[in-house]
Parts: C-alpha cells; sequence; structure tokens
C-alpha cells in the first residue's frame, strides 16, 4: 500500500460534487456522533460509483434521499456507492458516524486539546470525520450544529456566521453556523471548549463593522492583547497594499495547545497554535512578537489567496502558500525594518530550504509526485514559493504585479485554481512574457550562479559573465535554464555608486539570465568596479564570485543595499571557518584575519547608525549554517572552529562591546523597531561578553535585572552556550518561576538542547520525564528533540552514532500517536550522504531499522524509501 503515489499529471475533474452540507456534532470527547447531509450532483453523466474518503472512525448508518443505503463496498480508506440504480443527478446523502477524540493523537480529523476539542482538516484531516470527496476542488456551502455540554463547552464554534442557538434541558446548549462561501472541506473548523475571550471590532473599508473575537485558555487573557492588534494591522495593510477587504460578519482566532502546525487559515475560524498567539513582555521575546505578527498575518490574508481562491489539488499548494508568505513577508517588511526581514528570510532559505533541494525529498515548489500530502508542507513549497513570487514582483514591479493579483482574484474568486491560472493573469497584466520564467515551478533544486569579471582599461568596458546551472537532484537528474533575475551595482575603490549605462543609455540593475552563459557590458566605468551581485538576493540561488577580503570590506563599508552589506559579511565569516577547518585538521593552531577584525570593530563603533544591522552583521553563523559550506559535513570541526572564532571576537573587542553594552538603558519594554533593535545590539554584546573574564558577573547581572523575556532568555542563552558558572543556578531558577507554563518552558527545553555540554543527549532524555515535558504535544517534542536534532549538530551527529539511535526510538513512538510529527523530525537522518563513511553507515542502519517497524506511516514510509534508494 505504501509505494502508490499520486501524480499531477493524472488529475481529472471529479466525477461528483458537493453543493450543500449539513453537519451536525454531538461533541463529547469518549463519544461523538456526527451526522452528515450533503447534497451531491453528478457532473460525469456516465460515472456511477461514488467513491469517498474516510478512515479512522466507526461507520454507522447510510441513507440517500431519505432510503436506508446498502449498495456500496467499504474498506480501510474509503466508501464506494454502487449508483448505477439511481437515475437522479442531484440526490442528498445522508451518513452517520462515531469518533472517541479523547483517543486522536494524530492531532488531525477532531481532536482534544486540553480540555477543549478542536479540528485539523488540512491536508487530508476532514476524512477523519464522515465520509466525504475529500479533495481541495469541491466547494461546498457549509452549514454546522453543534451540541454539548454547556458547562464544559460554553463556546461551540464553527465557520461562518453565527446563525441560531439555544439551551437544552439536559444541561446541553447547541450553536448552528453557515458560511456562506463555497468551500473545500479542507477549510472546515469546529472548536468547542471554555475559554477567556478578547473582543475587538475592525471597520471595513466600505464601512462595514466586523467582531473580532480572540479565545485563549483561562488565564491567558492578559497574553492576548498583542495578537489582535497584530489582526487589526493585518486587516488594514491587506485593505491598502492589495485592495482585498473582510467578507464575514466576524472573524475569529483561538489558541490551542497542541497544534501540528503553526496555525489554519480556516474560513472565519482561524485555528491557532498558541505559541503564535500568547505574549506579553515576562513570556514572550521581541522574536516571539514578530513571529505572532507574522502567523496572524499569513493566516488572515489567506482569507483571499487560499480560501476565496483555493487550490485545485494539492500539487497547487504553493499557489496558495508561497503567495500568502510572500504577502506577510510584505507585510512584516512594510510595518517594520525591509532589510531585517530580508536577511531574516534568506537566512530561513539557506539554512533549511537549500538542503532540502538537496535532500532525497528535493521537489519543485509544485511537485509531479506524492504519496504522503503531508509531507509537501515544505520549505520549499513555502519558502522558495514566495522567492518565486517575488522574483515576478521584481520582474513586474508593483504595478504591473497589483494589477495581476486583481485579474488572478477576479477571475478565480469561488474557484479551485492552479498556478498556471496566477501567472497566466500576472503575464495579461503585465504583457511580459513569462514562458521560460514557469520553468521554476517545475524544476526542483537551487540553480547556481557563477559569475566572473573583466575591465577594459581602454575602452572602459567592464564587463560580467554568468553562467548558470541546476546540479541534479534526487528526483531529477535533467535540468534547463531558468530566468534569473540578477540584481547588480557597481561600486569604485572609494565605494562611490556607478551609473548603469550601455552605448550611452542607462540600463536597469536588474540583469535577466536567461541562457547557460551570458555576457553582461556596462561602458563608462572610470576605474575597475566592486561589484554588489545578487542585491536583495534577488533570486533563490547559490551565487559563485571570487571576491577578495578587499572587495568584500568595501562592500560593507559602502553599499547602499543593507543586505548586500550583511552577505558581505556572512562570506568573510565564510571563509574564515573554510581557512581555519584545513588548520584544525592539519593540527596547526587557528587564526583571525586582523583585517576582518578591524572591519567588525568600525561596525560596532557605528552601531548607533544602524543598530539592527549591526546586530545582524555582527552575529556568527550558526553551526548548521557553516555546515551548508560543504559537501561532507564535519560536524566536530565546525563546532570547534566557530567556537574559536566566537571567542576571538570576543577577547579582541571586549572593551569595545562592554561600551556599547552600558550605553544601552531602557526605562521600560516596549515592542517597537527602535527599541527591538537596541535589545539586539545589547544582548549581542552580552552574548560575546560570555567569553570573556567578565562573562559569569555580567551575565548574572543581567538575568537577575531583566524585567522582560527577551532580556532574560539572552542571558540563559549565553551563559548555557558559553558554559558559564552561573548556568546551573540560573536555569534551576528559571525553571522552578516557569515549570506551569509549557510554552516559556519550551524555551527552557530549546536551550538544554542545545548545550555544547559533553553530557547534553543523557540530559535530553532524562527531560523526556520532566513534568512540564508531554510527548503528545507538538511543542515539547519539538522544543526540546526537534531542537536537539536539528541544531546541535555536533552532539546529534556524534561518531558513536547514539544520537541516531535516540532519534530512532523517539520516531517509532511517534509512528504511533503522531506521524506528521515523526515525519517532521526524521529530517537530519535522511541526509546521511552529507557526511562521512562512518557516520552514513550508522544513519542508514537506522533508517533501515525504521523501516522494518510494523504498521509504518505513510508519512515516514514515503522519505525511507526515498533516503534508502
Amino acid at each position: 500500500m505504501y509505494a502508490k503515489a499520486k501524480y499531477r499529471k493524472d488529475y481529472k475533474t471529479p466525477d461528483f460534487t458537493v453543493t450543500d452540507i449539513f453537519l451536525d456534532f454531538q461533541l463529547d470527547p469518549q463519544k461523538t456522533i456526527v451526522t452528515a447531509k450533503s447534497r451531491y450532483q453528478r457532473l460525469n453523466q456516465t460515472s456511477t460509483l461514488l467513491r469517498l474518503d474516510g478512515t479512522a472512525f466507526q461507520f454507522v448508518s447510510i441513507r440517500l434521499n431519505c432510503e436506508e443505503f446498502r449498495d456500496y463496498q467499504q474498506d480501510s480508506v474509503s466508501l464506494t456507492l454502487d449508483l448505477k440504480t439511481i437515475d437522479c443527478d442531484q440526490f442528498e446523502l445522508e451518513i452517520v458516524t462515531f469518533l472517541v477524540p479523547a483517543e486522536n493523537t494524530s492531532l488531525q480529523g477532531l481532536y482534544q486539546s486540553g480540555q477543549g476539542l478542536c479540528t485539523q482538516c488540512e491536508a487530508e484531516g476532514f476524512r477523519q470525520i464522515t465520509y466525504m470527496l475529500d479533495r481541495p476542488d469541491v466547494l461546498a456551502r457549509y452549514t454546522t450544529k453543534i451540541t454539548a455540554d454547556k458547562m464544559k463547552y460554553p463556546y461551540l464554534l464553527s465557520n461562518g456566521n453565527r446563525i441560531a442557538g439555544g439551551d437544552l434541558e439536559n444541561g446541553k446548549h447547541w450553536v448552528e453556523w453557515q458560511d456562506p462561501f463555497p468551500k473545500p472541506c479542507y477549510l472546515f473548523a469546529l472548536v468547542a471548549g471554555d475559554f477567556d475571550l478578547l473582543k475587538d471590532n475592525f471597520t471595513t473599508k466600505s464601512g462595514r463593522n466586523v467582531a473580532l473575537e480572540l479565545y485563549v485558555d483561562r488565564g491567558n487573557l492578559n497574553r492576548a492583547d498583542w495578537a489582535m492588534e497584530s489582526l487589526k494591522k493585518s486587516m488594514k495593510w491587506d485593505e491598502e497594499r492589495f485592495g482585498l477587504e473582510y467578507d464575514l460578519d466576524i472573524y475569529m482566532i483561538v489558541a490551542v495547545d497542541f497544534f501540528n502546525m503553526g496555525a489554519m487559515e480556516n474560513k472565519g475560524l482561524n485555528i491557532f497554535n498558541s505559541k503564535f498567539v500568547l505574549a506579553n513582555p515576562q513570556t514572550a521575546t521581541d522574536e516571539d512578537y514578530l513571529a505572532i505578527e507574522s502567523v496572524i498575518g499569513h493566516e488572515y490574508f489567506h482569507n483571499w489567496t487560499g480560501n476565496r481562491v483555493t487550490c485545485r489539488d494539492w500539487f497547487q499548494l504553493s499557489l496558495k502558500e508561497g503567495l500568502t508568505v510572500f504577502r506577510d513577508q510584505e507585510f512584516s517588511a512594510d510595518t517594520g525594518s525591509r532589510a531585517v526581514k530580508r536577511i531574516a528570510d534568506v537566512r530561513l532559505l539557506r539554512s533549511v530550504q537549500f538542503p532540502e533541494d538537496a535532500s532525497p525529498m528535493s521537489h519543485p515548489i509544485r511537485p509531479e509526485k506524492v504519496i504522503e500530502m503531508n509531507n509537501f508542507y515544505t520549505m520549499t513549497v513555502y519558502e522558495k514559493g514566495a522567492e518565486v513570487i517575488r522574483m515576478l514582483h521584481t520582474l513586474l514591479g508593483e504595478t504591473a504585479f497589483q494589477a495581476g493579483m486583481k485579474l488572478y482574484i477576479a477571475e478565480n474568486d469561488g474557484k479551485a485554481a492552479t498556478c498556471e491560472d496566477f501567472v497566466s493573469a500576472m503575464e495579461r497584466a503585465s504583457g511580459i512574457d513569462l514562458t521560460q520564467f514557469r520553468r521554476w515551478y517545475s524544476q526542483s533544486g537551487t540553480p547556481e550562479l557563477t559569475v566572473t569579471d573583466s575591465y577594459d582599461e581602454q575602452t572602459k568596458i567592464y564587463r560580467l559573465q554568468v553562467s548558470q546551472i541546476t546540479p541534479p537532484t534526487a528526483d531529477q537528474m535533467e535540468k534547463v535554464d531558468l530566468h534569473i533575475p540578477l540584481k547588480i551595482a557597481l561600486y569604485d575603490e572609494r565605494g562611490v555608486k556607478q551609473v548603469l549605462q550601455r552605448s550611452g543609455q542607462p540600463i536597469t540593475d536588474v540583469l535577466n539570465v536567461i541562457h547557460k552563459d551570458q555576457i553582461f557590458e556596462f561602458d563608462q566605468i572610470a576605474s575597475r568596479p566592486v561589484p554588489a551581485l545578487l542585491c536583495d538576493f534577488s533570486a533563490p540561488v547559490k551565487l559563485d564570485y571570487e571576491y577578495t577580503t578587499s572587495q568584500l570590506i568595501t562592500l560593507l563599508r559602502f553599499a547602499e543595499n543593507e543586505f548586500i552589506r550583511w552577505d558581505a559579511v556572512q562570506m568573510l565569516f565564510n571563509n574564515e571557518l573554510r581557512r581555519n577547518l584545513v588548520n584544525y585538521r592539519q593540527g596547526l593552531d587557528l587564526d583571525f584575519s586582523r583585517e576582518i577584525l578591524a572591519a567588525l570593530e568600525q561596525v560596532l563603533s557605528n552601531w548607533k547608525q544602524n543598530p539592527a544591522l549591526t546586530t545582524l552583521i555582527l552575529t556568527l553563523p550558526k553551526t548548521t549554517d557553516f555546515a551548508e559550506l560543504f559537501k561532507v559535513i564535519d560536524p566536530e570541526g565546525i563546532s570547534i572552529v566557530r567556537s574559536f572564532m566566537q571567542r576571538f571576537i570576543a577577547e579582541n573587542l571586549q572593551d569595545l562591546l562592554l561600551k556599547t553594552y552600558n550605553q544601552i538603558h531602557f526605562d521600560r519594554y516596549q515592542v517597537v523597531q527602535s527599541d527591538i533593535a537596541l535589545r539586539g545590539v545589547r544582548n549581542l554584546c552580552l552574548n560575546y561578553l560570555a567569553y570573556t573574564h567578565l562573562g559569569n558577573n555580567l551575565v548574572n547581572k543581567h538575568y537577575l535585572y531583566a524585567d522582560n523575556m527577551t532580556d532574560t532568555l539572552a542571558a540563559l542563552t549565553a551563559a548555557t552556550q558559553a558554559q558559564l558558572q552561573c548556568s546551573e543556578a540560573l536555569m534551576k531558577d528559571f525553571e522552578q518561576k516557569w515549570q506551569h507554563d509549557g510554552l516559556v518552558m519550551d524555551k527552557w527545553f530549546a536551550l538544554q538542547a542545545t548545550s555544547p555540554n559533553e553530557n547534553v543527549l543523557q540530559n535530553v532524555i532524562q527531560l523526556m520525564e520532566h513534568t512540564s515535558f508531554n510527548f503528545n504535544n507538538p511543542n515539547r517534542v519539538r522544543a526540546l528533540i526537534g531542537t536537539f536534532v536539528s541544531r546541535n549538530l555536533k552532539a546529534f551527529h556524534v561518531a558513536d552514532g547514539s544520537g541516531y539511535r535516540f532519534l530512532t526510538d523517539v520516531l517509532i513512538r511517534l509512528n504511533e500517536k503522531n506521524p506528521q510529527v515523526a515525519s517532521r523530525l526524521i529530517e537530519p537522518l535522511i541526509r546521511f550522504s552529507r557526511y562521512d563513511t562512518q557516520r552514513q553507515t550508522l544513519m542508514k542502519r537506522a533508517l533501515e531499522r525504521l523501516s522494518a517497524v510494523e504498521n509504518l506511516s505513510r508519512d515516514l514510509f514515503e522519505k525511507i524509501e526515498k533516503a534508502l534508494r
């Protein structure tokens, strides 16, 4: 059964569809009865077999047009009705099912979260509630009636607008909801529970009043304000930037503790992982605040790019996710710092998506083949998908892009669309031929641009020779040339930006790389320039240009583009690590370039000019980031060299770091960009100073005087990573203060998992028995186990294979409880080809052990099979 794959090329329109569905839920965690009355319509007049998806529930009964129906066949995943005796093209099915939400640890379908009940139906969770045509191109109008114990579940929520409700004699009550907009079943949602409620409202640009309701667990109301403000900010921004207005009378968000994803955009009722809702200064960091704002925006923006216009089939997932990620990135950039946001997005892309491109799970943003759909909620579909949208924006410009958006929405509102529908709208609105650009949707892998240059002193002509290649990937050996927008700038040795021109005429700074090899000429260039290549990271590619140290320092000092300044330092750090790794392997002393150190000192001396960028520039890449520089990763060597670099910078810039640290003070905590930037600089200095003789006292004092979680966590991180004497006491104090709060303890678990301590694995194993740890909660599992296997490079990849054996044990347990989470955690293990022979052997052995597990989930099977193949 595992080998059955679905292919995009095999898509066929459904033979039947559902126009309207009435759902009746008699809720109880141990015994929920669901009655689904659906109005079906035959689309293919010759079809007599109706196959409905359904699994993981008890089937009670089925009636067709109010009559008992028996002409069906049932298996573990479907119900197939033989309709050859039914001569009408429209009919009603009534299906009754029995569920036990309290036992549903997969967190798909209807399940229990804490004391409440909720659903998660994307991608294929609705089929765990009742039999249904569970595919995104079947759009129906939903009416939902929920009945439950009033004391235990005072709030009963679903999609759309509330149209009726009342009390019953047996202590129960009921509420009925109606969603006027047709939607696929993956957008269905239900929540029942006892919550604290934050109410507000928003007046749309057309004058409609929308009720806003945010539900959180009892006692968490003081952590809901930021999420509500973020929602109102999102609604206003979408009207101003994209001209898109909300369409229902009410918009609800519910925060739940048990959730596989970050959040879900169900129409009118967004269900959120509480991690992306709850925040106050004592419990959330600056990073948490910005993440909440971003995710709130993302799910709200889905109302149009995902809900009103949905995807035809799951191969088109990036149609809604890539586009909506681009929109949430632009939201964060417009409301905060565009450069900081761009750098954060590129760091994520390089550290997670690029490795995915090179892994056994490599796939295009529009995959061609799938076994388990949950496995394609990937960085490629989301983040690389957003980069493809961003390239379109770069090529078209804001005005033409918005014209394309309007055309796309107008043509596809209320429909299930494809990626081609989107590109076609952009093409027709702009008049730009996007034929070659379409290849980004079907080609996997990370393109590599090799750039060389030459300068003619006599003619004053500067030439860039650009070659593109996309290396073969696990899913695709042959590659074609792509349309790559390469944004550039040229600087002279004094840092003066040069005018880009050819034959005396100004030319655009975006070069259209469309061939395998191209030459771009620029004339009237007075002297050999320093090229700034890939400004704003204009395409998701790897760049190969042999910069000298002095050229990179020139870009660091003078480049107008803040991304280029940051990226120049990344290249300097990368070069230092490569060079020192060779020294380490040869038993030579490690050293650090004095020229680079002087450049870093200059940046820090001028921190007031741009505090946020200063922090980003001076932050060393993580070990996992450095690892991506190598075809064969040396976990121990990389960790040792990075630690040396951290200490060298700290010791040699100690006085300036301390001076800067002492210059920054706050009267009170505020979540504003200026203060976030200042805290970033101050805590960066603290992190470096932890590696000096001043570290223990300074970090201890910083922790004791911290009045917010950002500063508290900065002190804990510095103490843990530098292995300071005060670390144990501070971690114990934090544990005693916050052990009642799972979300806050996730930060503590993650710190324990990233510790450089030699016995970190034993500690992680012991922490799985901690009273604050819950193996059934994805947040806890990701914080402790996920952080260890994905971010503690040296400890997870220890040469004896103990890290691999530990992860295998965890995955075997998760395979039964929550295959989705298991599938996320296995990623570091399937990338064994990046390591030495000894580690490869141990990692393969772990995968082979997993492959022999009885009842292996499709989620794990697909990844293991691809890796071993």
